[in-house]
């Protein structure tokens, strides 16, 4: 699995934080998305999965 996270699309909600907090943080300076892991491992993928999901810009991705 491989995540993508697009800044130009981000709005900051945090919902990926919120649901993958090992995979995902948001930036201090600008609140936009911060892709901490992009290959996580096989037990975050279910966490991982549900961020693309809720993400309300759909800045997420999994390839």
């Amino acid at each position: 699995m491989l995540v993508n996270a697009d800044r130009e699309i981000c709005i900051g909600a945090g919902m990926c934080v919120l649901t993958a907090p090992d995979v995902f943080d948001q930036s201090e300076e600008d609140g936009l998305v911060l892709l901490l892991d992009p290959e996580p491992s096989a037990a975050a993928e279910a966490a991982v999965r549900r961020a693309v999901q809720v993400c309300p810009s759909g800045a997420l991705s999994i390839s």
